[in-house]
């Protein structure tokens, strides 16, 4: 967890270091796939495309690879290299080492990985995460809705962080729309073997599922369409499937595709080679975040599938939730691992355990391992010393004022978790208690009250997140 809030904090700062390509011109792009084909339907085809789109606009010679086996990723990188690219565009989690062991040795060339995680990497790469979680929470939503029989499924690829996310949001936006749903799922070592994608979708169809999720490239696509034939409702994923998978509705079972968790990798690379070519704003060494909040994940439309106009109401109305705060998913951004409650985060973390005690001493420990959520600006255990020494009084004093701590511990409580490029955009924020705080961006950081500075943001809960603060908050 430790290891977590350090990669997000990194990932934060360095989002925000931008690579200036100026000093030479990108002309030529070459694309390296994942296991698999650039027309896999997949994340492979969408990153493809979003290169494609790029080359039309800027005029870009483009070429590709495609990979047969991992053995072949740094061999591939080198051939893009090799014959002169300016741009290499590496697919996938898996890709990570040998891109970045590319870049290192290659400064003259730009490296732009999908799905692929990196603090302070080299100037000239830049990875891309998704948040995939959200957009397995809502197709999650969209299941439970659905099922009649209270059993749906998940057929996943390999088990990586991406593909992670997708199936531990699938799974809470599903048990937190229904607890008593049973969740039948499996994840296959392979995005290329869609013959055991519908063999698994097979057996959980015998198990009584009746809404099927494939989120594993070709494999998912085998157990979708498999289900989907048998007259089951499916779940596709990165891109509207309806169109890849099902032929725009020529391929039987198109009408039993309700929805697709749409990742837009087009989008990513579309706009990652869009800054080389225009020299500015690549965010060389850090990560091209997409999220709800700037449109870059979201849900397909059901097309020729009998949806409840209120399901798919339903299902927008959580996205909205999630780009405002709130709902959260409950899952780790970077990992995928499902996460504990702001309790257990705070404690696992430490540094924070003045807080605890006072939370406990005002009987609000329940409450923050409850449902929320919340957002819990953290004081650390030196800010409240110093705020007992600024007030005179000792800690014994203060946990001994049931009153006043409470006061001042829910005014450090908001009762929605917004993560802060949404809280920021705003100049104050409502806490539970009903008291406002002020917030500013500064030279110094985003600064709270004028008076307390936030440290380190987005720290993610399961019901929550945490910005930990340098002083304490007080109310009028």
């Amino acid at each position: 967890m430790k290891h977590t809030f350090a990669a997000l904090l990194a990932a934060a700062l360095l989002f925000s270091v931008g690579l200036t390509a100026n000093a030479q011109t990108v002309e030529t792009v070459c694309l390296v796939t994942d296991e698999g084909r650039v027309n896999d339907a997949s994340f492979n085809q969408f990153a493809y495309e979003g290169m494609i789109d790029a080359a039309d606009d800027f005029l870009l010679e483009t070429t590709f690879i495609e990979t047969a086996a991992a053995t072949d990723y740094a061999a591939n990188i080198q051939t893009c290299v090799d014959e002169g690219f300016d741009i290499v565009v590496t697919v996938g989690f898996l890709m990570t080492d040998a891109t970045l062991e590319a870049a290192a040795a290659n400064p003259d060339v730009f490296f732009i990985g999908v799905d692929q995680f990196i603090t302070d990497g080299p100037a000239n790469m830049a990875g891309s995460q998704f948040r995939e979680d959200q957009m397995g929470y809502a197709v999650g939503v969209m299941a439970a809705l659905l099922t009649e029989t209270d059993t749906v499924a998940g057929v996943f690829g390999r088990e990586i962080p991406p593909v992670v996310k997708f199936r531990n949001g699938y799974v809470n936006g599903i048990l937190a729309t229904n607890p008593d749903i049973e969740v039948l799922d499996i994840y296959i070592d392979s995005f290329t073997a869609p013959e055991r994608g519908s063999a698994a979708a097979e057996q959980f169809l015998g198990e009584g599922a009746d809404v099927v999720f494939g989120g594993g490239g070709n494999t998912g696509n085998g157990g979708i369409l498999y289900a989907a034939q048998q007259g089951v409702k499916v779940i596709g994923v990165d891109q509207d499937q309806y169109f890849t998978v099902f032929g725009g509705g020529e391929t039987p079972g198109a009408d039993q595709i309700i929805t697709s968790a749409v990742k837009r990798v087009d989008a990513a690379v579309y706009n990652l080679i869009g800054t080389l070519v225009a020299g500015d704003g690549f965010p060389g060494g850090g990560i091209y975040i997409g999220d709800v909040t700037n449109g870059s994940v979201g849900v397909a439309p059901p097309h020729d599938a009998d949806v409840p106009a209120e399901v798919s109401e339903a299902v927008e109305q959580v996205l909205d939730d999630l780009a405002a705060g709130r709902i959260v998913t409950g899952v780790d951004p970077v990992t995928g691992e499902q996460l504990p409650n702001i309790v257990e985060v705070a404690t696992e973390a430490g540094s924070f355990s003045t807080l605890l005690a006072a939370a406990d001493a005002a009987g609000l420990v329940d409450t923050l391992t409850g449902e929320g959520p919340f957002t819990v600006f953290a004081p650390t255990d030196e800010a409240f010393a110093a705020a007992l020494e600024a007030l005179g009084v000792t800690a014994e004093d203060l946990l001994a004022d049931t009153d006043t701590l409470t006061s001042i511990l829910t005014y450090h409580v908001l009762p929605v978790a917004p993560e802060s490029k949404v809280l920021v955009t705003t100049d104050s924020a409502t806490t539970v208690q009903g008291g406002d705080i002020a917030i500013a961006v500064t030279d110094g950081g985003v600064v709270l009250n004028d008076s307390a500075t936030v440290v380190a943001a987005d720290i993610p809960a399961s019901n929550g997140i945490i910005h930990v603060i340098d002083s304490v908050l007080l109310p009028e």
